[in-house]
């Protein structure tokens, strides 16, 4: 095919092409994952629990255990069933969506459940055509930028949406945002499904990443089985802060400004992913792993010290409410996307490790995921005179500081770890 050898040919070419299409076709994923939460279900309730709280506990239920099926479907996940997977994974999500605007409430919150169930797998799929390449942080930047800015962007297009078409109703919406974005996205999945397998090059100095069989993840849990945990708990805390400022977005602006603009919502995203953008390509830059792998936890510290440091500073009246909400966010998707996309892609090339990115990934969204259904039940049930503001400010204390004892505790290990194992840059798999 000469659109495939014209980009084994160029690299810039190559390098574009792929940031494109991931950053598309995960953004578009987005189109039929978070509009929902942008409407608020006014005086609806189920018992004495509001019906959008309801709404997105039972998705985050659904993407929750999507996570747990991950570990092993993606990590067993082999090319050739990749484009199958992630259209199917899509149509079973928007077909949810058309039955929860036409089952009348209360009874459509379960399809809020069965369409979270297959998207919790569209990231591991694309970012399997990107991984153990030397190129993966630059590869991995539209796929991060579209974490990042998607929420904001289609919440806004949402309420632009429904503004032009008021008599659609909230519970339509999300199936109306769906199938807007529905040829996009097959557009984008095409452009993934042309990108070239790694090269020998790629294979030389990240690792090939190959589909990992049981005794493959038994190794690695042996192996490096303390640092994981630290490092699932630490990601968990990401998760769960950063599903929080998301998913309650709206009404934590209504807390802080009553008379803001939606158009705050894309701004925060898009300066947060601009940054993020910077920060994460750059490390494309680094050939040796040690360093990379090194650069990469001193951008996690930072990014965890931020969300702590931006709280304080808003508590204390330093910073308005438009700058925590932007300083909070870059520091948790700085985070999250380091981790997501970077980290385990560098341990495993440092330590050449026989396994892929997303069986890691997975193991933490998984834990992450299960954590932010607790704390929503637990808002729900146990906080429920505290504001959304405070209940942000709590938990970004206390990811803060449990976040920077896991991170030391996964370095000092892997440090002594490396030192004792004495692994060369092109060392064998374990």
């Amino acid at each position: 095919m000469r659109l495939k050898e014209a980009l084994s040919r160029s690299n810039s070419l190559f390098i574009a092409w792929a940031v494109i299409a991931s950053f598309g076709a995960y953004f578009c994923m987005y189109a039929f994952r978070k509009p929902f939460n942008s409407g608020l279900y006014t005086g609806l309730q189920m018992g004495e629990v509001g019906y959008k709280t309801i709404l997105i506990i039972a998705q985050v239920a659904g993407y929750t255990l999507s996570k747990f099926v991950g570990v092993k479907v993606i990590s067993e996940l082999k090319p050739g069933s990749r484009i199958t997977l992630i259209v199917t994974l899509i149509l079973i999500a928007e077909v949810a969506l058309l039955f929860f605007g036409l089952v009348p409430f209360p009874y459509n919150f379960i399809f809020l459940f069965i369409n979270g169930l297959p998207l919790g797998m569209v990231y591991g799929v694309v970012f399997s055509f990107l991984e153990g390449r030397r190129f993966t942080e630059m590869l991995a930047m539209g796929l991060n930028i579209s974490v990042v800015v998607a929420s904001g962007i289609l919440k806004t297009t949402y309420i632009e949406v429904h503004t032009l078409l008021p008599g659609v109703s909230e519970f339509w919406m999300p199936a109306l945002m769906g199938l807007l974005f529905l040829p996009l996205f097959l557009m984008f999945v095409w452009m993934l499904s042309v990108i070239p397998a790694p090269t020998l090059e790629d294979i030389n100095q990240r690792s090939e990443r190959n589909p990992m069989s049981k005794s493959d993840k038994q190794r690695v849990m042996k192996d490096l089985g303390i640092p994981v945990i630290c490092l699932i708990i630490c990601y968990a805390t990401l998760v769960i802060g950063r599903d929080l400022r998301d998913n309650f977005t709206i009404e934590i602006w209504n807390e802080l400004d009553a008379n803001w603009q939606s158009s705050v919502l894309s701004s925060t995203e898009l300066i947060t992913g601009i940054i993020v953008l910077i920060v994460i390509g750059n490390l494309a830059f680094v050939k040796d792993n040690l360093i990379g792998f090194r650069l990469t936890n001193l951008i996690l510290i930072a990014g965890i010290t931020i969300t702590g440091l931006a709280t304080f500073l808003f508590q204390t009246n330093m910073i308005d409410g438009f700058y925590w909400m932007l300083l909070v966010g870059l520091g948790m998707f700085l985070c999250y996307t380091v981790l997501q996309s970077v980290l385990f892609d560098r341990m495993i090339a440092l330590f050449r490790i026989k396994a892929n990115a997303g069986y890691f990934v997975y193991m933490c969204e998984s834990i992450g995921y299960l954590g932010s259904v607790g704390l929503l039940l637990y808002k729900e049930f146990f906080m429920k005179d505290i504001s959304w503001i405070n209940v942000l400010k709590h938990f970004t204390y206390l990811q803060f500081g449990t976040g920077l004892v896991l991170l030391i505790l996964s370095n000092v290990y892997l440090e002594r770890y490396r030192r004792r194992s004495c692994f060369p840059e092109a060392s064998p798999a374990l």
